[in-house]
């Protein structure tokens, strides 16, 4: 029995750091290098286990020393590894990740062997019993979209992190619940250049509780079904924004399962993201639920990006 099982993306990070973003056709000495564990799913299930929730992950790891890197931090992390697949003679998800010191911002280089796609017939109804809600990425979008109706057939809630569009991401999308996606995503799926008519748009179509799109410094908006809500992010020491999407997600399905009101929940959310990046590594700031709440108590924040929301019907929804 879990609270939160995942199906997804995991990744090992080679960190370089920096002191500026080279130029092209340049020398820059770099001052730090590490290898991070990451990924979309296994990052927030990270996030999720370290805040007492019990967690699952299901998905596929490389047979060399960076996938024995990555399982080695699940472990430690003490998630269910139960239904995790090692493919032999296959390398593990890598990035090469340059993180410029002047800013915190970073400049990802990654590659994915197609042998470690998820593939639906090797998932079972069973593997996901138990838990009170199922955590996808887009990437594998076949087998999360399978998981997402055995899902949503047993009543368990479905959240999804979604960056780009993906072949089958339609069929994944009817079956989610809360979906926090890229800044870029809403606007790339409808055609919609405006966010607010994007975001209508996506929640219109596919009726989610909730949908919506972090925004960097910017924070998050997202769209339920009455009204917009918007919470800006935090300022916070940068010193390297890996990991922060994946950190905000895993905070809001800890919000989600307290059953905390939905401005609490994406506002712990930033606050968990803004800490992440003040430590190099997509896991490497990881805060608890106090050092959070204080950052929400007395922290500052950007200005908003929106001095005040529009009604749904302003927005040109039709709902």
């Amino acid at each position: 029995m879990v609270d939160v099982v995942g199906v997804g993306l995991n990744a090992t990070d080679v960190v370089i750091e920096v002191p500026h973003y080279p130029a092209f056709n340049s020398k820059v000495e770099f001052l730090s290098t590490q290898w991070q564990a990451g990924g979309q799913v296994a990052t927030a299930l990270v996030v999720c286990q370290r805040l007492s929730l019990r967690t699952k992950y299901i998905g596929r790891v490389g047979s060399d020393a960076f996938g024995e890197f990555q399982l080695e931090s699940l472990r430690r992390e003490g998630l269910d590894l139960t239904d995790v697949q090692v493919v032999p003679d296959c390398p593990n998800q890598l990035a090469y990740i340059l993180v410029d010191c002047s800013s915190g911002e970073r400049t990802i280089v990654w590659r994915r062997d197609p042998r470690l796609t998820i593939q639906p017939d090797e998932l079972k109804p069973e593997m996901i019993l138990g838990a009170r809600l199922l955590h996808v990425d887009g990437h594998d979008a076949a087998a999360a979209a399978q998981v997402a109706a055995w899902a949503r057939q047993r009543g368990m809630l479905v959240t999804a992190d979604v960056d780009n569009i993906y072949p089958g991401l339609d069929a994944l999308l009817e079956n989610v619940d809360y979906l926090i996606s890229s800044e870029s995503f809403p606007s790339a799926a409808t055609g919609e250049s405006d966010l607010f008519r994007a975001l209508e748009r996506l929640s219109t179509r596919y009726r989610m509780k909730l949908v919506g799109a972090t925004l960097g410094h910017h924070g998050v908006l997202a769209l339920t079904d009455d009204s917009f809500l918007y919470e800006p992010a935090y300022k916070v020491t940068c010193r390297d924004t890996t990991g922060a999407g994946d950190v905000f997600h895993g905070a809001f399905i800890y919000g989600l399962l307290q059953d905390w009101p939905m401005s609490r929940t994406l506002d712990f959310s930033c606050a968990m993201a803004g800490l992440n990046c003040t430590v190099l590594g997509a896991r490497g700031g990881i805060a608890t639920v106090a050092v959070a709440e204080r950052l929400m108590a007395a922290g500052r924040r950007h200005p908003p990006r929106w001095p005040q929301l529009p009604t749904l019907s302003h927005a040109g929804g039709g709902r």
